[in-house]
């Protein structure tokens, strides 16, 4: 069954929108963290997460989880770890390997909550697909200031990640805010603006599905458009997809691969491909190393399952939070 699920698999299109998003997932989520639990054995750190209250401006009313471990680094960078639908910040803290990286590698993890129904994040709105708009964007930007505040961190190192609709709120945050995010990891998402409703809806059968296609330049200008007359860097971008997704369908992978790829002026054609694991096929443009400016693995076989166990510390090595 499919795991870390940010929508339901497609009904009907006439019941789909009657339907609360989080009721068919529950149960691929409680298998998921049932099953985390069994294999992250618990660490030795005395740091807790803990909740973060009036950390700013906060429109859609997320909350915040933060995790400083005890060998926090001077300066430390910030990861932004975003969870799937029916989740949580703690749920994805205790389901993931994020912490324990945290822990050996000296960065502080944030973890948002949603908190609309169904626990997904806003990609969707006009609101959320505009620098500074509003809704859930503007909330999680106003944790990372908060950290920089409070804790130090160095303002050129802050990193986010999520999956399935953390993932989409991942292509979200570096379209609409590439002066705040230096990298990020998408597991199982969606490209920038591919959600897009206009009719109130947080649900894009079309994009879940996988049928809406674009070019590489239409779907850079979407990034572009979010933050119009931003000329600076833009952060680099890792893409995981598995083959046998059928609730963010595999296609949206080779689409975020045309949007980033377009984003960062390199071309389609990879500069390197290997197979790092067995069953997985990685590509990289615009350069060979590790963190070259797009990435993307292909999990041959996967479901909506991702990370799974090691992807998390793959993630943070190409974010360059190993260091």
């Amino acid at each position: 069954m499919d795991m870390f699920t940010s929508a339901a698999a497609a009904p009907p299109p006439t019941r789909r929108r009657a339907r609360p998003l989080h009721v068919a997932l529950l149960g691929c989520v409680l298998a998921l963290l049932a099953a985390l639990s069994l294999s992250a054995p618990p660490r030795a750190s005395a740091a807790t997460l803990r909740e973060v209250t009036n950390f700013g401006s906060n429109p859609s009313n997320l909350r915040m989880h933060l995790y400083v471990p005890d060998n926090v680094k001077p300066q430390p960078a910030v990861l932004v770890a975003v969870h799937y639908c029916t989740g949580s910040g703690p749920a994805f803290y205790s389901g993931t390997e994020f912490a324990r990286l945290a822990d050996r590698y000296g960065f502080i993890v944030v973890y948002p909550s949603a908190t609309r129904s169904g626990q997904c994040f806003d990609v969707s709105s006009p609101q959320a697909l505009r620098r500074d708009g509003g809704s859930d964007p503007v909330g999680i930007r106003s944790m990372v200031e908060y950290v920089r505040a409070n804790n130090g961190a160095d303002p050129d190192r802050t990193f986010v990640t999520g999956a399935s609709s953390g993932a989409m709120m991942t292509n979200v945050l570096l379209g609409n805010y590439p002066d705040v995010f230096r990298a990020g990891a998408a597991f199982s998402g969606v490209p920038h603006s591919c959600f897009a409703t206009t009719d109130g809806s947080g649900w894009n059968s079309a994009c879940a599905n996988g049928q809406i296609i674009r070019s590489p330049q239409e779907w850079g200008d979407l990034v572009r458009g979010a933050h119009p007359g931003y000329g600076g860097p833009r952060p680099r971008m890792q893409v995981w997809h598995g083959t046998n997704d059928t609730t963010l369908r595999y296609p949206n992978f080779q689409e975020e691969i045309k949007q980033w790829t377009n984003v960062h002026g390199v071309g389609q054609t990879p500069s390197m491909t290997d197979s790092p694991q067995s069953g997985w096929t990685r590509t990289r443009y615009g350069g060979t190393g590790g963190q070259a400016p797009v990435e993307a693995v292909s999990v041959q076989g996967a479901g909506h399952s991702l990370p799974m166990s090691g992807m998390a510390e793959r993630a943070v090595a190409f974010m360059g939070l190993d260091v």
